[in-house]
């Protein structure tokens, strides 16, 4: 169980308890009915209606319980954490490694590793706030209870939570920087992305950093987080990452994975208000690629 408790200052006295959970503890509205239904809000020690009063001094709580599992798994449990404190960790993910297991998953992921990593927990919940591709690497922030994966995955699409990317893509952009604003949608019933006039809203700028024979290292930052955004993008400007079986071709020194690497997040901490920046380094190899 995760509580969050709050002590109520001058500026909130008279205000609901729903107001408290929806506007300081920044709680989602089916995240509190839950709560409520649960008999996980409690004010002073006892449970609390969604319309009574709080009083300067009191103490609103809110509870999770984390009703998780435990998991048959073998391996090592090899992660590398790049930094963490008691709400988050950041992890700088191998590939190819999934992130999440899934019916069509049946080998190891990262939300596997990390349960062996962590001794194997009993009730062991996997909470990522971000998530990569199988065939890409760098870093994720995975949230250490409900509340923490709440607070961080609202404020993902936002200037408050920077993902950056470096890739090597086919080819070069026509323009040294710029921005892909393409809409993304689905295409039948696979995994596979397209643009579309129907789709979902995108888009991702970018800027190159440095021109090879024949191919481009790029500097990418998304503004937007579709499903395959920055793969889609560049193969819709014709210059599609490096090894990219999905939207380009597969190259034989990337078995399994392509030339795509999460190298930076910066975020506002949601519980200390602290800016949060995590840096890794570009892949090695990849100096051959672009000297090809």
């Amino acid at each position: 169980m995760h509580t969050v408790r709050i002590r109520i200052e001058k500026e909130q006295d008279g205000c609901s308890v729903k107001h408290i959970a929806l506007k300081v503890a920044h709680l989602s509205a089916g995240s509190f009915r839950s709560l409520k239904f649960s008999g996980g809000v409690m004010l002073d020690g006892r449970q609390a209606r969604a319309d009574e009063r709080v009083r300067e001094g009191q103490e609103l709580s809110f509870s999770f319980q984390e009703h998780g599992q435990q998991l048959q798994v073998e391996g090592e449990g090899r992660v590398s954490i790049a930094w963490e404190d008691e709400h988050y960790y950041v992890i700088d993910k191998q590939a190819p490694l999934p992130t999440m297991r899934s019916a069509h998953q049946t080998g190891e992921t990262l939300e596997d590793a990390l349960y062996i990593y962590l001794g194997r927990p009993e009730n062991y919940l996997f909470r990522p706030v971000n998530r990569l591709d199988k065939g890409t690497s760098g870093l994720m922030v995975v949230a250490k209870n409900a509340y923490a994966q709440q607070r961080l995955q609202s404020m993902l699409h936002g200037e408050i939570f920077i993902r950056e990317y470096v890739a090597i893509c086919e080819g070069s952009p026509e323009n040294e920087e710029g921005t892909v604003d393409l809409p993304i949608g689905k295409m039948g019933e696979g995994i596979r992305r397209i643009v579309c006039s129907n789709g979902k809203e995108a888009r991702t700028h970018f800027r190159v950093l440095q021109k090879g024979k024949k191919r481009s290292l790029i500097h990418l930052r998304l503004e937007t987080g579709r499903t395959h955004q920055i793969r889609v993008h560049m193969a819709a400007v014709g210059c599609p990452v490096t090894g990219d079986y999905l939207y380009g071709e597969e190259h034989p020194s990337l078995p399994g994975r392509f030339a795509l690497h999460s190298c930076r997040i910066r975020f506002l901490h949601p519980m200390t208000g602290e800016w949060i920046e995590i840096c890794s380094h570009i892949p090695d190899g990849w100096d051959a690629l672009m000297e090809e």
